[in-house]
């Protein structure tokens, strides 16, 4: 369980738009190895399990995602085709058919069970 904050600076905290707290709360704590913390409301927060990290605050939501996110998580991983394919097993779906490659990076878009837009990528080699 995380400690509690006193607040004194901005924390940040990052909120997540979804149709269904259980659901959402199995894929993102699955892929981000997160904890829930709390009973489903309408909120419902996963949070590190060592307490060191950003929150993710699941938000439940009536209406339904449109357009591209103006703001999305990365994943940063050693292994692009391995992290693809275990948050795909989590219930994710690849919305590029090849990795982008851009500067030495190799990443691929897919989308949480809600259509939230995240990128899998794998760092340049050194």
């Amino acid at each position: 369980m995380r400690t509690p904050q006193r607040y004194m600076r901005g924390e940040l905290v990052v909120v997540v738009d979804v149709g269904d707290l259980e659901r959402a709360a199995a894929f993102w704590g699955g892929v981000l190895g997160y904890e829930r913390v709390g009973e489903p409301g309408v909120y419902l927060s996963l949070v590190p399990a060592d307490g060191v990290g950003v929150e993710v605050l699941l938000q439940k939501v009536d209406d339904r995602k449109h357009g591209k996110n103006r703001v999305h998580l990365d994943l940063r991983t050693a292994d692009l085709d391995a992290e693809v394919a275990r948050v795909e097993a989590l219930g994710a779906s690849r919305l590029t058919e090849e990795p982008v490659v851009e500067a030495g990076w190799v990443w691929h878009v897919l989308a949480d069970p809600d259509g939230n837009e995240f990128c899998v990528l794998q760092p340049p080699s050194r």
